[in-house]
């Protein structure tokens, strides 16, 4: 049986981060994973491959809607779906590809197979033949990752009723698709296929779309998504889906309400969350408790109830986002490594890679109101930078919260182009505690989406924005 200082099992973010940074303290490491290929969820059917597709379709949403405009004209303009999924895997293999570089740089051991507890030091590995193989580990982290949540009651086939994974192998584009959820994964598919021609259809139960995310970034997209032609129904509920080898069909009801809904769509993507991936773990082994959630119930060290093992990611609680895990997973190697790590999950960024896109760090101000914190706030428009003429992305804005005593910045949510890559700026002030008028005093060069940050921050600082 081969030892280990430490195993890991899990590929994804959290996991093959976790082993890349035992190995470069010192350990010797072994990483285990299901799947033929390491990555993930994020790298194999998430993050990565979404990615690829949005950006397809946004091409294409641009050329077919904006380039007259920019003076291009085209001709004949129409979607090669085939292709574009062919790009989408080639993408999705050179990144995994790249993993399975990292592991033999780091000289980390990989085994293919399904890990479970035995004991608390001995981890049992059935391959794909159904051959067991056991390893041995002082220390074991856990970094399972999440599935998606499908209810037996939406009658998902994997055909017609699909998840998120069956939605990025779509070959041909949909007449009609209906989306049961407004959060992330719903939104940004949903954007995919309604930029191709797609009638789009949202139901969601609550009464707007992204609701754990600040109020105005929510209202602002819901404008940008509306004018895509993607149609919301929300204060609905769905009462049953049924499918066929070629449609779907979804009944769904207004709350407090008789009112019922019926639609037949070609899929019906359910997309309501995702749940953590413990099953067949043998957490019961070894005494590992789980919460209501299912999730692994972890001390501030991410350290189990069984004193060497440690869960990270998606199967604890918090954000299921693959930069958090991927936090995570550093943090337990410097930990075991006996360093002095640091993580501020307040400040875990999140985005939404919809058109325009999204991104929040820190609190809404629902949550502020809530805990009755003084604050203010400070906002800026899209439509009134330059850049954003220029490139004809005006819709957006940037919205900045601070202490209306201290002025330290409390959180940042915008709406816009490059948003994704803008809330960095805001990560870092509020890491080192910044204040918004820290962040207006930074020059900001011009013309850029990020001069909306400056304006924001001026506007929170001493309402005093320049340009409107």
């Amino acid at each position: 049986m081969q030892n280990f200082d430490v195993a890991i099992i899990g590929a994804g973010p959290g996991g093959y981060v976790a082993a890349i940074r035992c190995a470069q303290l010192g350990m010797k490491t072994a990483i285990i994973e299901k799947r033929k290929t390491l990555g993930g969820t994020c790298l194999n059917v998430g993050c990565i491959p979404s990615k690829a597709l949005l950006d397809s379709s946004e091409h294409y949403h641009n050329a077919k809607d904006k380039f007259a405009t920019h003076g291009i004209r085209l001709t004949n303009l129409k979607v090669d779906m085939k292709q574009m999924i062919k790009r989408k895997n080639e993408v999705v293999e050179q990144t995994t590809g790249g993993i399975d570089f990292l592991m033999k740089k780091n000289k980390i051991t990989v085994f293919h197979g399904t890990g479970a507890l035995k004991t608390n030091t001995t981890i049992e590995i059935t391959g794909d033949d159904d051959k067991k193989e056991s390893i041995e580990a002082s220390k074991i982290i856990l970094a399972t990752g999440s599935k998606p949540n499908l209810p037996d009651a939406f009658n998902y086939d994997g055909n017609r009723v699909i998840s998120s994974k069956e939605a990025l192998e779509i070959d041909k584009v949909p007449k009609k698709l209906i989306v049961i959820g407004a959060g992330v994964i719903g939104l940004e598919l949903g954007s995919v296929f309604a930029r191709l021609g797609t009638e789009v259809t949202v139901v969601e139960y609550q009464d707007r779309l992204l609701p754990t995310m600040d109020k105005d970034a929510s209202k602002e997209l819901n404008r940008a998504l509306k004018k895509l032609g993607i149609k919301f129904n929300y204060k609905h509920m769905v009462t049953e889906v049924k499918a066929t080898k070629t449609s779907a069909t979804v009944r769904f009801q207004k709350r407090d309400t008789e009112t019922i809904i019926t639609e037949k769509a070609d899929y019906c993507l359910v997309a309501i969350g995702r749940v953590a991936y413990t099953q067949n773990l043998g957490l019961e082994n070894v005494g590992i408790p789980m919460d209501d959630r299912g999730r692994i119930e972890v001390d501030g060290h991410f350290q189990t109830a069984v004193p060497n093992i440690y869960a990270i990611g998606d199967v604890i609680k918090g954000a299921m986002l693959a930069h958090k895990a991927e936090e995570e997973g550093m943090y337990v190697a410097e930990y075991l490594n006996g360093q002095k790590p640091h993580i501020d999950h307040n400040l875990i960024p999140g985005v939404v890679y919809t058109w325009p896109e999204v991104s929040a760090v820190g609190k809404t101000e629902e949550e502020l109101k809530e805990a009755g914190v003084a604050y203010k706030v400070g906002k800026f428009p899209y439509k009134a930078l330059g850049r954003a003429r220029a490139s004809m992305d005006t819709e957006g804005m940037v919205k900045v919260i601070a202490h209306k005593d201290t002025d330290e910045l409390l959180g940042v949510h915008m709406v816009g182009a490059r948003a994704a890559d803008m809330i960095m700026e805001a990560v870092a002030l509020m890491e080192f505690r910044g204040s918004a008028e820290d962040m207006a005093r930074i020059c900001h060069p011009h013309p850029t989406y990020t001069e909306a940050v400056k304006e924001a921050a001026l506007a929170a600082t001493e309402s005093r924005p320049i340009h409107i």
